[in-house]
């Protein structure tokens, strides 16, 4: 990376997490904004001009793929680097299909990510070595992405968590313990799934799910 400052604009739902970032790359990269939502996010992009945003998938307001679009249907030029908690297929093939450059997971240290938003704004496209795969499985044909994205855009957020923790073997009783939720809840959730994946058990359940890689 050159000796220029990047100009970044953060997007995170979570205060602390933007101070944290704030506090970790700011003396080696010019945050000229943030957003803790898609409105937020785009009026500080829009006004801010930065070379890289760096950008949680989950987001109120309609998610990180929605701040994409609605930016990169003024200013293409825009590059966008995906930091999230998440590691799921569906999060990092999703936001990749919506245009950003590159997927890095917060275990990501400053070091590594002042180097990313480097690589980001030259032109390179950054992603963690275990979601590299993904996009490889996904491009190669591995995983159907449009039908994953087709079906999964059937499920909530929460019916999303369910599925994932379900197929992984947990029980009704850990996947409310997990969620903070009662079982009489996780079963209508499993429900909800079955019906709208049109499954019949648990088990295929299981199955879809492996099948698309988001277990």
């Amino acid at each position: 990376m050159s000796g220029v400052q990047r100009r970044v604009v953060v997007v995170d739902d979570h205060d602390m997490f933007r101070a944290g970032v704030r506090s970790e790359i700011g003396a080696s990269v010019d945050i000229v904004g943030e957003g803790a939502d898609v409105d937020s996010a785009v009026k500080a992009i829009v006004a801010g001009e930065p070379d890289v945003v760096l950008l949680d998938v989950h987001l109120p307001g309609g998610g990180g793929t929605e701040v994409m679009k609605q930016v990169h249907q003024r200013h293409p030029e825009v590059k966008f680097l995906a930091l999230s908690v998440s590691d799921a297929a569906e999060d990092v093939i999703g936001v990749i299909r919506a245009g950003a450059r590159g997927y890095v997971t917060k275990n990501i240290s400053g070091t590594e990510l002042v180097d990313a938003i480097g690589r980001v704004a030259d032109g390179d496209a950054v992603f963690s070595p275990r979601l590299a795969g993904f996009v490889l499985d996904a491009f190669s044909g591995a995983i159907d992405i449009a039908s994953v994205d087709e079906d999964l855009d059937r499920l909530s957020q929460r019916e999303r968590e369910v599925l994932r923790l379900i197929a992984r073997g947990y029980a009704y009783k850990e996947v409310a313990r997990e969620l903070f939720i009662s079982v009489k809840t996780v079963e209508t959730h499993v429900s909800s799934v079955l019906r709208k994946l049109q499954l019949s058990n648990r088990h295929e359940l299981t199955r879809w799910a492996t099948d698309r890689r988001l277990v």
